[in-house]
């Protein structure tokens, strides 16, 4: 009868605080402002941060670091793992670096994770104040190496969800070194002009989705290097930018490659590439293969459909024959507009050609005043055709 009367009474309780909407907290909250942090956008919290990230992953109950509403301002967080268990970041309010770009432009990262397995991270917006550090490299002045926003390093089991990254010195958000991260509902923002700001940088990892998410910014809105492998990307609204890209590859002898990587249902708007893949020509043991383009639209494209194996952005170019092996490269069902005539274009290795490429269901056209049809080009590719494809295929 005694346990009947405690259930009860537990049941009772329970329904009693439901009715008042009170909620009852599953896990340990580290609150960033209990460690000495201000949300006034001035005053640095960046030992706040890091004293809350520490109680948070030695704690043994489930703990989450918490960041309220308000401006914080912080300098480089190194938040290293590993920790007792699954961790939870969750940001509510805003995140700004310091105006002074030197303040973490010194640093690889601004943001960066480190060796944790278990994570979730929800946001809130940061922001690195990217300008005066672009102003700097397009002055052609001596400037620091600049930081990417946030990163992942040999992390696990990763959740990155309604994050806000709003003018990154470089890379808005890298994957590195890490396994079966998800990364779903990201807006990311920088000018068209601003220099090698990637959206989403992927390398060295696998396991990867990206889902849901819109990225306008200078550089490619998704990168993906050597060592990547088994990687999502759908739902994505890219542009301004250069696309989605695979690469750059062949930057070494000596280099992982690339495979099974699947581009879906996806928006192109006015980017400078569409999905394109791009190696140096140079010697490298590296590859590409197992390739999925499918369900895209391109609005008013350069270069929808690109392979370039001679990447050469800065004019200083190797001149030799890439020996990356692209292969197994399949486009199905992109439709749109190109905003030069060659809507697609293989531009592949003397030494190596482009292997196993389909294109199946094209229907791209020249957004051109003087009405010039679009055209492919094909050198030293290979591939068949299926379903309407246009413009006409060179294979």
């Amino acid at each position: 009868m005694s346990n009947f009367k405690a259930m009860t009474c537990t049941i009772v309780s329970l329904l009693f605080l439901f009715c008042l909407n009170i909620t009852i907290p599953c896990c340990l909250a580290y609150n960033v402002v209990s460690f000495g942090a201000r949300a006034d956008g001035r005053t640095d919290s960046t030992s706040a941060f890091l004293r809350a990230w520490s109680a948070a992953c030695r704690s043994t109950s489930q703990p989450n670091v918490y960041i309220p509403r308000g401006t914080f301002l912080v300098r480089t967080l190194n938040l290293n793992g590993p920790c007792k268990r699954r961790i939870e970041f969750r940001i509510d309010g805003t995140l700004v670096a310091p105006v002074n770009y030197n303040a973490i432009g010194h640093s690889e990262f601004w943001i960066m994770f480190y060796k944790v397995s278990g994570l979730n991270v929800y946001g809130g917006t940061i922001n690195a104040r990217g300008h005066g550090y672009w102003s700097c490299r397009n002055g052609g002045k001596s400037c620091p190496q600049g930081a990417r926003s946030i990163q992942f390093m040999w992390c696990n089991n990763v959740l990155l969800k309604g994050l806000t990254s709003l003018d990154s010195q470089r890379v808005h958000v890298g994957i590195g070194y890490s396994s079966n991260v998800r990364v779903e509902n990201v807006k990311i923002t920088a000018p068209s002009g601003s220099p090698n700001t990637d959206g989403i940088h992927v390398q060295n990892s696998r396991g990867i989705t990206i889902k849901g998410s819109i990225i306008k910014t200078g550089d490619d809105c998704i990168s993906i290097g050597p060592g990547s492998m088994n990687m999502w990307i759908e739902q994505i609204g890219c542009g301004p930018g250069h696309g989605i890209s695979v690469g750059s590859l062949g930057s070494s002898n000596n280099e992982e490659g690339v495979t099974n990587i699947t581009v879906t249902n996806s928006v192109f708007t006015k980017t400078q590439n569409g999905v394109r893949v791009k190696s140096w020509a140079r010697p490298s043991g590296g590859y590409a293969r197992n390739l999925m383009f499918s369900n895209l639209i391109m609005r008013n494209v350069g270069y929808p459909i690109l392979i370039d194996q001679n990447y050469c952005p800065d004019n200083n170019c190797p001149r030799q024959n890439s020996g990356v092996k692209v292969s197994q490269v399949t486009y199905k069902n992109v439709k749109g507009t190109s905003s030069t005539q060659q809507a697609i274009k293989f531009d592949c290795s003397k030494s190596n050609p482009c292997t196993g490429i389909q294109l199946l269901d094209i229907k791209l056209t020249h957004n051109d005043r003087l009405r010039r049809s679009a055209v492919s080009y094909c050198r030293n590719a290979r591939g068949r055709r299926g379903g309407t494809v246009i413009p006409r295929s060179c294979f």
